[in-house]
C-alpha cells in the first residue's frame, strides 16, 4: 500500500513497462469515453493498459484492484445508465480519489443517479464487502493480482460472485518459471508487479480447480525491465503481460463441438469480433468451435450474437503466454 499513492505519484515513476503494456488500437467508442474520465483519475492510475471486454450494455461489473477508478468511470459509460459498475481497492488514498469525482462524472455523462460505487477491501475477501454470490456479470482486474500471495483465493472469489456463464476478464504479470525467494520478497519488484507474477502454467490449474473454463489467452506483450539492479534479481526469469478470459460455464451448457455464426451485432465489431488469440469471428462466416468455446457462447452474454449449431470442429489448440 506505501508504494501506490506514496512512492508513486504518477504512472511516468514506474521502472518497467510491466504496468504499460504494449495495447493494440483501441476503439473509437473506447478513446472517446476516456477522454470523458477527471484528469486526476487518470494520473493516478497505474494498471496494465486497458481492460475493456466487448457486449456491455447494461451488464453489472466488478473491477477488482480498481484504484483512482479510471477503467470503472470507463466502464461506466460503455454500460450504460441501466447498468452498474463496482470498484473494490485496498488503499485508502486511491479508492479516496475515486469516490471523489462520482459527481463529476454522472454529471459528464449525463445520468439522472451514480451507476458506479467504490469499496475498500480486499479482492481475496470480497464476502467481506458485501458481495453477495452470483451478482455481477463481469469481473475485471487491471494487473493487480499479481499484488496478492492467495491467487487461488482471488479466483475463487471472482467466480462465487459471477452469474452462471458470467466472465473474468483480466490482465496480469506472469512468468515463464516459478520466482525465486529472492525476487519474492524484493520491495520494488512488488511495486513492479513482478515479485508476485504467477507461473503462466498455474494459472491453468488455478483456474480449473475454482471451477472456471480453461483460460483464454487474448493478448500478451513482453515485459522490459530498463534497471540494471532490478535485471539482476531477476536473473533468467522472464515476464509477460497478458490478458486472459476465463468463463463460468454451467453444465447445462456443455455438449459437443459445434459451428458458430456471428450476428455482427456488437456495437464497435461490426465486421469481426476478435474474441482470443485462437478465435476470431467474422460477421456471417460459418467457424468451427470445439467444445469448450462452443458452451462458452451459448451459456455467456454473447449468446445473443451467434448463431449456434452442432458440428464437427478444427480449431488449434489454446496456446500458453509464455
Amino acid at each position: 500500500q506505501d508504494y501506490y499513492g506514496k512512492r508513486l505519484q504518477k504512472s511516468a515513476d514506474l521502472k518497467t513497462n510491466a504496468c504499460i503494456t504494449l495495447a493494440k488500437p483501441l476503439p473509437k467508442a473506447v478513446r472517446d469515453a476516456l477522454e470523458n474520465v477527471h484528469e486526476e483519475v487518470v494520473a493516478r492510475y497505474y494498471g496494465c493498459g486497458l481492460v475493456i471486454p466487448e457486449c456491455l450494455t447494461s451488464c453489472r461489473i466488478l473491477d477488482l484492484g480498481s484504484g483512482s477508478g479510471r477503467d470503472c468511470y470507463l466502464l461506466s459509460q460503455m454500460v450504460g445508465e441501466w447498468g452498474h459498475v463496482t470498484g473494490i481497492d485496498m488503499t485508502e488514498s486511491q479508492v479516496e480519489v475515486a469516490k471523489k469525482h462520482v459527481a463529476y462524472h454522472m454529471n459528464k455523462f449525463g445520468y439522472k443517479k451514480p451507476n458506479v460505487e467504490f469499496l475498500q477491501g480486499y479482492m481475496e475477501k470480497l464476502s467481506d464487502a458485501g458481495l453477495a454470490d452470483e451478482s455481477y456479470d463481469i469481473v475485471i482486474s487491471n494487473c493487480v493480482i499479481n499484488l496478492t500471495p492467495d491467487k487461488r483465493a482471488v479466483l475463487r472469489e471472482a467466480y462465487r460472485v459471477l452469474k452462471p456463464g458470467g466472465e473474468m476478464y483480466f490482465s496480469d504479470v506472469y512468468a515463464n518459471q516459478r520466482l525465486s525467494e529472492s525476487v519474492q520478497k524484493h520491495r520494488v519488484l512488488w511495486g513492479e508487479c513482478l515479485a508476485g507474477a504467477l507461473y503462466w502454467r498455474d494459472l491453468y490449474s488455478i483456474a480449473e480447480e475454482v471451477g472456471f473454463s480453461p483460460p483464454c489467452l487474448v493478448t500478451a506483450s513482453p515485459i522490459t525491465i530498463g534497471d540494471k539492479e532490478l535485471e539482476d534479481v531477476i536473473g533468467d526469469c522472464r515476464f509477460v503481460s497478458a490478458t486472459f478470459r476465463l468463463f463460468k460455464v454451467p453444465s447445462s451448457s456443455r455438449a459437443g463441438p459445434g459451428q458458430v455464426i456471428y450476428n455482427g451485432g456488437i456495437v464497435g465489431h461490426k465486421q469481426e469480433l476478435v474474441f482470443d488469440a485462437n478465435f476470431t469471428f467474422k460477421e456471417g462466416e460459418v467457424v468451427d468451435v470445439d467444445a469448450e468455446m462452443a458452451a462458452i457462447l451459448r451459456s455467456s452474454r454473447f449468446a445473443e450474437e451467434f448463431l449456434i449449431r452442432a458440428g464437427r470442429a478444427n480449431t488449434a489448440a489454446p496456446q500458453g503466454c509464455c
